[in-house]
């Protein structure tokens, strides 16, 4: 049923990361969704390029997570969670352990990939503290992008995100970003080239400012909200090479490539790469209700847990929301549809139609700069017009109304279809953005 958006001015909500006014003068209102495709609000249907916000590989609505969280909100629909429980959080943990790599069996439930991100360096700071190692400096990536509260935003490598919130956390550094201009339309999306000269960035980084200094290097395995930034060959196995070499420890921001959108559980099994910590949320429950956590080895777990004396609280930190139980059961139900509809598998075998459809569509096309792909995400860079950014934005609003929901960055484009999308959607996906640009050169 259509929606009469003339009944509201829209004024009262202040929106996240949009043009508001601009939006509120010509809002694209989403009123149904289901599978694939969403509903606006004039009963037109979209299909969903980025699934959400990679929230929804398990299409939008699923009834059985509707049916999980509706029983579970009869029984009880909150526990506080500090010094008490409930069955679901244990429940759920077991299950995110089982598809984490060894030894990584313990979870911390959050609400947000935010919330994992700044709980991730609350845990890094405990561990060394524990260990009597009083480790200040962080190391993150030019481009990178790990949330938006202070501590994300500091580890923040995307200008933008950060150039008026001036009083981030000290002691940040920098490694370059992994794009190479000279290396374009990459099949496959990871060079063979310049892996490990760019990992040493971190040795040199060791070597300014002592190793004894840097208690952590947070990396999202493929860049993602930047434009997909696969990672060159043999570049996250440095990492890890030099982390060891020094006592420190390595975050892998999974908060995208989580629970299958590489085609394996996580990017670390893509790689071949085992991390200290994972921070993970969105497809945790299918983005039907909000949900991050940070999976610990093992050992960093006891440290923590070992530095306090028995009966007293180990690690001081939690949120209100916390294991929710209403998200607990969506990501329940969301780990059992993960395994009984062999998603991640799916997910597997769509992705080489997926960067076959979008190199024959697109790559020929007068506005794309460079498409990079990994497993089910991809990015569309288009050359800029006009400045950073504008063509972008007009491209996202356009392509609403020619019934294709795609997530901009700049000028990056940045798809991942859901993984029960079969051929023909992505054929639909790519026929529409090329339909968009097109309009573009009149």
């Amino acid at each position: 049923m259509a929606y009469d958006s003339a009944t509201n001015s829209l004024e009262a909500h202040w929106m996240p990361f949009t043009d508001n006014r601009g939006f509120k003068s010509d809002p694209r209102l989403v009123v149904r969704a289901e599978g694939v495709h969403l509903y606006d609000h004039h009963g037109s249907q979209i299909i969903d390029g980025s699934s959400g916000l990679f929230c929804s590989p398990a299409g939008h609505c699923h009834p059985k997570i509707i049916e999980a969280v509706h029983a579970q909100m009869k029984d009880y629909t909150y526990v506080m969670p500090f010094q008490s429980g409930h069955p679901a959080s244990f429940t759920l943990a077991e299950k995110i352990a089982r598809l984490t790599p060894e030894p990584m069996n313990h979870v911390f439930f959050v609400n947000s990939g935010s919330e994992a991100v700044d709980t991730a360096l609350k845990i890094i700071m405990a561990y060394h503290h524990a260990r009597g190692d009083m480790r200040t400096r962080f190391v993150s990536r030019e481009r990178a992008y790990h949330g938006v509260n202070i501590g994300g935003v500091s580890l923040s490598g995307m200008v933008k995100n950060r150039d008026i919130f001036h009083a981030t956390i000290p002691g940040v550094v920098m490694m370059r970003h992994t794009w190479d201009p000279d290396e374009l339309f990459i099949p496959g999306g990871h060079s063979d080239h310049r892996g490990v000269e760019l990992a040493n960035d971190l040795e040199r980084i060791c070597a300014t400012y002592g190793p004894g200094t840097i208690a952590a290097v947070f990396v999202e395995p493929v860049a993602g909200s930047t434009g997909t930034l696969p990672p060159p060959k043999g570049y996250l196995q440095r990492l890890r090479e030099i982390c060891d070499q020094h006592g420190i420890l390595l975050v892998f921001d999974e908060v995208i490539t989580g629970f299958g959108r590489l085609g394996t559980n996580f990017a670390a099994q893509r790689y071949g790469v085992e991390p200290d910590i994972i921070t993970m949320a969105k497809a945790l429950t299918n983005g039907s209700i909000p949900m991050g956590a940070v999976a610990v080895r093992d050992e960093i777990y006891d440290t923590v847990i070992g530095s306090s004396p028995r009966g007293l609280t180990e690690f001081f930190h939690g949120y209100t929301y916390s294991g929710h139980p209403a998200a607990c059961a969506a990501g329940i139900a969301m780990m059992d549809i993960l395994e009984e509809e062999q998603l991640i598998p799916r997910a597997a075998d769509l992705a080489p139609y997926f960067e076959k459809a979008l190199f024959d569509g697109l790559k020929d096309h007068a506005l794309v700069k460079d498409i990079r792909v990994a497993g089910l995400m991809a990015s569309v860079e288009v050359f800029p017009k006009g400045g950073p950014g504008i063509l972008g934005t007009e491209l996202q609003k356009q392509m609403f109304w020619n019934g294709l929901s795609v997530k901009f960055t700049g000028d990056n484009a940045v798809l991942a279809p859901q993984f029960i999308a079969a051929h023909h959607h992505i054929d639909e996906i790519v026929e529409k953005f090329r339909q968009t640009l097109d309009q573009q050169l009149g």
